[in-house]
């Protein structure tokens, strides 16, 4: 059993230890022109880009291109990347000049089962795909529309705000009211994107349309139905805002900025500065429009209640079912998407038991949930990015947001509200901080323990054997 123990721990003896046999070969240096370097750093450029629009941080981007091109021997490749461009050279000893590609990077949509694809691709490349059938499987994957039709996107949208007025446990008509704002304002925000609107407005619109049908839902308690008793528009609103930020790359940001990646990290906070401040617009539109015609929400004087447990849990099961769907994912991202939302809300559920506030306990939700993300997506093979956005967005704080925005709006003179509006926004804020810093973090702590349970799995097997 000695000779085992010593290959298990042959990689740590060799940091302290390096050893240099005397029988170690001579690496051959592949010899090729510049036409066909220049094609394989287009491939790898291209599979970047593809990844990078797709939703991949700027890290996972460049280890990308490096290993694509280190796959076919183009050795080394230095990347750069920035928010909008991607930049790779290859400087070969002895050569008047590099060879240098630049690439503009569209703007991005979350597709996670592309994003799979490409993925797929790369580990092929490694494995001895040449560099003609990789080109045609990249066109095949680069053409491929989103798999799931502009209906079921808009349905899927509309449950993520279903899951959400689960969670702080409304009757069904107030679900239904979630359900119809959403699909008014994925809708809308549908129309103009085929209209080529920039985002920001689209944002606006809707977030105006979901704060107009949270105004109106009052309106039916005047009939004397005893179901509308029971609707409340700050939960309409509240799951509306959780659906438009669900798609900005909170973590993707964060993750960026860790990394080093500043331009890349700057330029996705600014979109995502933007784009949130694009839903606060829309909703104090609409706000200001309800009271113009007569139909004013006051602000709520405490933060909205969860629902029962089991309810929570039901609740963030669907909305990261309806993450997954709208971003594009196959059954298996799903399925795993739906199990780390129960892990991370739990851990969420167990911090707020320990007396944590609810900016850390959302960070130790992140934290749990990413860190189990990363090791099911390695032995999945799927994207962690895809799972582990599903897993942190029931913990977005689209209630906080409204109650501190409506505070803002209604307080009139009342400095007290202003200020207790102000206080809730900043609270916002810092769960977001929290939520991406916990997910971050988890990624990080999580690749090193997946690679060394790897390393143990692998070591145990060779014992066996």
């Amino acid at each position: 059993m000695a000779k085992p123990r010593r290959r298990v721990f042959a990689p740590l003896s060799g940091l302290v230890r390096p050893s240099y046999g005397s029988d170690a070969l001579t690496e051959s240096l592949p010899i090729m022109d510049d036409a066909h370097a220049a094609r394989i750093l287009d491939l790898a450029v291209r599979l970047g880009e593809s990844t990078l629009v797709a939703g991949a941080p700027a890290s996972e981007v460049t280890l990308t291109i490096v290993r694509v091109a280190g796959a076919y021997g183009l050795q080394p490749v230095h990347v750069e990347v920035t928010y909008n461009a991607i930049t790779a050279a290859h400087h070969r000893a002895g050569t008047a000049r590099p060879i240098t590609l630049l690439r503009v990077v569209r703007a991005a949509v979350p597709d996670h089962d592309k994003l799979q694809s490409l993925q797929a691709l790369v580990a092929e490349v490694r494995s001895g795909m040449s560099v003609d059938a990789a080109y045609e499987r990249y066109r095949t994957i680069r053409r491929a529309p989103f798999r799931y039709p502009p209906g079921v996107v808009v349905a899927a949208q509309a449950l993520l705000a279903v899951g959400v007025a689960i969670m702080f446990g409304v009757n069904w008509l107030g679900i239904a009211f979630a359900f119809i704002g959403a699909a008014l304002a994925a809708l809308t925000q549908y129309g103009m994107a085929k209209a080529r609107v920039p985002f920001f407005f689209s944002q606006i619109a809707g977030a105006f349309v979901l704060t107009m049908v949270a105004a109106l839902s009052p309106l039916l308690q005047l009939t004397g139905w005893p179901p509308a008793d029971g609707i409340r528009p700050s939960v309409i609103v509240a799951s509306g805002i959780v659906l438009m930020l669900a798609g900005l790359t909170v973590v993707g940001a964060a993750q960026d900025a860790i990394d080093g990646f500043a331009l890349t990290a700057m330029g996705r906070i600014l979109e995502l500065v933007t784009q949130t401040l694009g839903v606060v617009l829309g909703i104090l539109i609409g706000l200001e429009t309800a009271r113009v015609i007569g139909l004013p929400m006051a602000p709520p004087s405490e933060t909205l209640p969860l629902g029962p447990v089991p309810l929570q849990f039901l609740g963030a099961a669907i909305i990261a079912v309806a993450v997954a769907v709208f971003n594009g994912a196959r059954s298996r991202i799903i399925v795993v998407s739906l199990l780390l939302s129960l892990v991370a809300w739990s851990g969420y559920l167990a911090a707020t038991a320990l007396g944590f506030d609810v900016a850390a306990a959302s960070g130790v939700g992140a934290f749990l949930g990413s860190v189990v993300g990363v090791m099911l997506a390695f032995r999945l093979h799927v994207p962690s990015v895809a799972i582990t956005t599903a897993a942190i967005l029931p913990m977005v704080p689209g209630a906080a947001v409204f109650r501190g925005l409506l505070s803002v709006v209604e307080s009139g003179e009342d400095t007290a509200v202003l200020l207790a509006g102000f206080t809730t926004l900043t609270l916002a804020a810092t769960v977001g901080i929290a939520l991406a810093v916990g997910a971050s973090l988890g990624i990080y702590l999580g690749q090193p323990l997946r690679a060394s349970l790897g390393g143990v799995r692998r070591a145990r097997a060779h014992v066996r054997a």
